[in-house]
């Protein structure tokens, strides 16, 4: 049976379980959890009576995220110029080119294949159109150490990372909550699935413009990298950027700075689109009867006959 703690990230870094030398691994998913999350100290989110409403916290709510109209803010000219506070680096200020509001006309230089207003259309649709994912991805954390796992997507909202051996450690996303699951010590810590910045992943439909604030869209050498900021993050405002290949087709990582700076890269591969993925893979066990009841069922289904 899974246990329950109610420790956030920052909790377990100070009390050394995931920044310990001997045990890297579980370092390197505690450096991922706090670019979800943030460092800052909450209490973990307690269930409701059922599991599609977690009580909130106890100290105070998630912040709720800053929807931004792209539109309705650009100027009369049509492009929406990102401030040299939410550029990504200096030198880079005069050669990447301004975000156009969607459906504005291109703030992009003409020599460029795709003016901004189409590579963020283009990126809506190719996550809307996702239902399901499963593939292979690489973690590489802020000290550049690497630990590899699967991916398992079924929208919306049910995301899982299993990690490789040596970590013991699992995320899994039901819809409502996160759970980091330590299969090794059968214990669980509980977060509010509103503070992840991975929407763009979990949203049954996504509205980048929308639903988090665009600050850069730039036609690197090998391929499209979108820019974003997600200000509903647990602890201050998120990073986001999103690689595409440079027809738009697949996503091949993102990179998260947490609001302390902290900068988390997971690369995917071999990308596959199911038509169905096990439901039972999301499942969070709450420690109501009910939910006993379901973990027993999904462990017989898993023996072998």
């Amino acid at each position: 049976m899974i246990g329950r703690r109610t420790r956030t990230a920052g909790s377990l870094i100070a009390a050394g379980l995931w920044l310990a030398p001997a045990a890297p691994a579980q370092a390197q998913v505690g450096a991922f959890i706090d670019s979800l999350f943030g460092r800052k100290e909450e209490p973990a989110p307690e269930p409701e009576a059922a599991p599609a409403a977690p009580a909130p916290a106890a100290k105070k709510p998630a912040a709720k995220p800053v929807v931004k109209d792209a539109a309705k803010d650009a100027p009369k000219t049509g492009s929406l110029k990102p401030s040299a506070k939410n550029s990504e680096k200096a030198d880079h200020k005069a050669t990447e080119p301004k975000v156009a509001a969607v459906g504005a006309p291109s703030a992009l230089a003409p020599s460029e294949p795709a003016d901004a207003a189409t590579v963020l259309a283009q990126a809506n649709a190719y996550f809307n159109a996702m239902n399901t994912l499963t593939g292979s991805f690489m973690q590489i954390g802020a000290d550049g150490r690497r630990i590899g796992g699967k991916l398992t997507l079924a929208k919306p909202g049910r995301l899982r990372f299993d990690y490789d051996q040596p970590s013991p450690l699992e995320v899994v996303a039901d819809g409502t909550s996160v759970a980091v699951r330590d299969r090794k010590l059968a214990t669980q810590d509980l977060y509010f699935i509103a503070q992840t910045p991975l929407k763009f992943l979990l949203r049954e439909k996504i509205d980048l413009a929308r639903d988090l604030s665009v600050t850069d869209v730039t036609n690197d050498p090998g391929g499209v990298r979108i820019s974003l900021e997600d200000r509903a993050t647990l602890g201050g405002t998120s990073k986001i950027q999103l690689f595409f290949d440079a027809e738009m087709k697949t996503l091949s990582q993102w990179r998260i700075t947490d609001p302390q700076g902290y900068i988390t890269t997971v690369q995917l591969s071999n990308l596959q689109r199911p038509k169905t993925v096990d439901g039972s893979l999301f499942f969070i066990n709450y420690g109501r009867a009910e939910d006993k009841a379901m973990q027993q069922q999904i462990q017989q289904s898993q023996q072998p006959n």
